[in-house]
This record gives structure tokens, C-alpha cells and sequence, in this order.
């Protein structure tokens, strides 16, 4: 659940590339060495702007600006751009924390470059009283920063809060913390006992009683989403709903294993009585009964997460996996078999799980956040019931049964 904080390639390294080119172009032409002294000033200014993690060299691309349009026509009504901001939040996490063990400021820090173009501003940051390290960060809306681009009122989709949640940072002030957290999950696939659970849990609460759950958002990357995912769930049994995006999910643990043989021996055993003649006449109420469970579990569903998954990434590739209620083909045509998946889709879906179809191939890309904004994403939404996330979310559709939807 580390993420890959190697640069990508910078300007410095082209423009280089370039000298070279300029040298061999200027052989024997007249104004070569003129052109080739251009270059290298041109270098020597990148050296100086090109910090591998600033928003202008390895941020989003072809992003458009803000101004009063978006009050007319607000970008967050587009799902792309708002998976692009919520992980340029998380990067900011990120940075605040390499800001930190740099000793640097909100003036000569990096991560307010990644906040400050979509007009919010961070009004608390969750620290690790263990060791110091900020693993978390509230941003809202700034409205003085909006108006000064004529933006006089908040666009429509726009979050008035959003709760960013970092995952591991493979640096030595806060790695030992970080892998701590990464093996309770690996061990038992929760993170209630975690200081950094507690803490986030209390911000969202916070924001929530301020402002509403309709105007929360939560996003969290890596070691983050898992965060996200639980303190969204807890909230969720006491019929609060937020918007949660999770980016790359832990889906691997000891747990999950254990659980998968207990589910696997518990089916052969069902078989089994199934086959025993003494047991047929009680079949169909046992099966009416599974029956009524399941409608009762469809119409509890309220909350649904958003993941982001890449099928190289073998941490979160899991998540991909259909549910063991996908349906059967039975001899039926292509035309029949569309009927019944749209149908189960109706029914059974408990996330909106999106798998990128031209992400990184290679583990520390495919695991990287930076996919998450690049202009050549192409995702495709997985139409299919999660089987990792039907498990993981059973319990809140039991317990919301039982527990009014609280006012938004």
C-alpha cells in the first residue's frame, strides 16, 4: 500500500535532450551556438521551476481555468474532472507531509500548488500524534480566492468540504507509522484501532455537523482509501452518506483469506445437506427466506463508494472480482444473458467500481496516484456487483435496516 513517489520524467531531463539536438543541428550553420546559449538559459530556468512534484510539471494537463462560466456551467457535474481534483487533494496530502519534513511553509511549500487552483484552501490537517507525521487534510471551499476570479457563488457539485486521506509515504519520519497501520490491515482487514482511524472519524463527524453530509466529499489513495472506505462506512450505520472516492484499495489481507476458505466450506456443506433426502421438504423455505434476505438487502442499499482500480495494481485488483450471485448462462443467447446482467446490475451493485483500460502496466505506476489525473485516462465502469465489496459493505445494509437515514 506504498506509493511510488519516483518523479516522473522532468523538463530538466527533455531540455537536455534538446541541447544535444541543438549542438548537433548548429554543426556547420550559422547562428548554431547563438540557438544552442538559448537552450541552455531555457535549462537553467527549468533546473530552477522544475521541482518534480510542483503542479505545473506533473499535475493535470489542458485544465481549464476558473472563472464565472463555472457558475453557469459548473465542471464538477463532469465525473473526470472530479476524480482528477479529489486525487490532486491527496497528492496535496501528500506533499504536506514532504513540506513538513522539509521545514517549509504554505510559502515556499508545494502541496498549496495542488489546492489552490480549484479555489479551496485546507483549514486543519490530521497529524499522527505518534510521530508527527500529517497524514490527513480538511479543505473547503475559499470563497475570497473564487471571487477574485468572479466566481460569486460555490458551482453546482462542488463539495463545500472534502476529507483527503493519504497512504503510505516510503520516507524514514513516518514509513515506521505508515507500515504499522499497513499490517493491521494485511492481519485483520480493519483499521479501527488505528489513532489515524480515530482522528479521521472525528474531522468527518465535524464536518458533517457543520455543513451537512450532502456537502462532504471523502478521498483517500492507497492505504488512505482504506481509511476512507471505513470511516465512510461507520458513519453510514448511523444513516449518514457521503460521497467517498477511493483510489487504489487495499483488497489483500490474511482476513479476506481465512473468511474466502470459511465461504468456500461453508458452500460445500450447503451442497452437501442440499443432496441428503431428509432435508428436501425444508428447501423451500430455506430458500424463500434467502430470497426475502436479498430483496430486504437490495432495498437497504443507499451509500455507494467510488473506486478506482487497475488490474495491474495486485494490491486493489481484487475489488474486480464479481460477486458469487453473478448469473449463469444456462444455454441462454448473448440477448438473454444482457437482460439478466442488467437486471442483477439494477439490484445488486454496491459500488461504482472503475477499472482504467489504458492505465500503467508496470506495479509502482499502476499503484501511483499520478494515473488518477492523467489526461489519457480512459476508464470503464465494471457493471457487475463487487464480490469484495458486497462482503465488506453487508453488514452496514443490515444494520441501516434497523436505523433511520439521518437529514442531509
Amino acid at each position: 500500500m506504498a506509493i511510488d513517489l519516483a518523479p516522473p520524467p522532468l523538463a530538466e531531463e527533455v531540455v537536455e535532450t534538446a541541447i544535444e539536438g541543438k549542438k548537433e543541428e548548429g554543426v556547420g550553420e550559422e547562428g548554431g551556438a547563438c540557438g544552442g546559449e538559448a537552450v541552455v538559459v531555457a535549462a537553467a530556468d527549468a533546473e530552477v521551476e522544475g521541482h518534480p512534484y510542483d503542479f505545473h510539471v506533473s499535475g493535470p494537463r489542458n485544465l481549464p481555468p476558473p472563472n464565472w462560466r463555472e457558475i453557469i456551467r459548473s465542471s464538477w457535474k463532469d465525473p473526470n474532472y472530479k476524480r482528477m481534483v479529489m486525487a490532486c487533494f491527496i497528492q496535496a496530502v501528500y506533499l504536506l507531509e514532504l513540506d513538513r519534513q522539509d521545514q517549509k511553509g504554505e510559502e515556499d511549500g508545494l502541496a498549496p500548488k495542488w489546492w489552490k487552483p480549484f479555489k479551496y484552501k485546507v483549514t486543519q490537517t490530521l497529524v499522527d500524534e505518534r510521530d508527527g507525521s500529517i497524514y490527513g487534510a480538511v479543505l473547503e471551499w475559499d470563497r475570497s480566492s473564487a471571487l477574485s476570479d468572479l466566481i460569486l457563488i460555490r458551482p453546482s457539485g462542488a463539495p463545500r468540504v472534502v476529507l483527503a486521506l493519504r497512504g503510505t509515504l516510503l520516507q524514514k519520519p513516518t514509513i515506521k507509522r505508515d507500515l504499522q497501520d499497513d499490517l493491521r490491515f494485511l492481519v485483520w482487514e480493519s483499521l479501527k484501532g488505528s489513532v489515524r482511524f480515530i482522528g479521521a472519524l472525528e474531522a468527518l463527524k465535524t464536518a458533517v455537523e457543520r455543513f451537512g453530509s450532502a456537502n462532504v466529499s471523502v478521498a483517500g489513495h492507497s492505504l488512505g482509501a482504506g481509511f476512507a472506505l471505513q470511516v465512510c462506512k461507520e458513519l453510514a450505520k448511523q444513516g449518514v452518506f457521503v460521497e467517498c472516492h477511493l483510489f487504489n484499495p487495499p483488497s489483500v489481507s490474511l482476513a479476506m483469506g481465512v473468511r474466502s476458505m470459511s465461504e468456500k466450506a461453508s458452500s460445500l456443506w450447503k451442497k452437501v445437506k442440499a443432496s441428503l433426502p431428509l432435508k428436501e421438504e425444508a428447501l423451500p423455505d430455506n430458500t424463500k427466506e434467502e430470497g426475502s434476505a436479498k430483496k430486504k438487502l437490495r432495498a437497504d442499499k443507499k451509500w455507494v463508494p467510488h473506486l478506482y482500480v487497475n488490474n495491474s495494481d495486485y494490491i486493489c485488483c481484487h475489488y474486480n472480482a464479481p460477486s458469487c450471485s453473478t448469473i449463469t448462462t444456462d444455454g441462454a443467447s448473448d440477448e438473454q444473458l444482457q437482460q439478466r446482467k442488467a437486471s442483477e446490475i439494477a439490484g445488486d451493485v454496491v459500488a461504482k467500481l472503475f477499472v482504467t483500460s489504458k492505465g500503467p502496466q508496470k506495479f509502482l505506476e499502476a499503484h501511483g496516484l499520478q494515473q488518477w489525473w492523467s489526461d489519457g485516462m480512459e476508464l470503464q465502469l465494471a457493471v457487475y456487483d463487487s464480490k469484495l465489496m458486497h462482503r465488506q459493505l453487508k453488514s452496514l445494509y443490515t444494520a441501516t435496516a434497523s436505523s433511520p437515514p439521518a437529514k442531509s
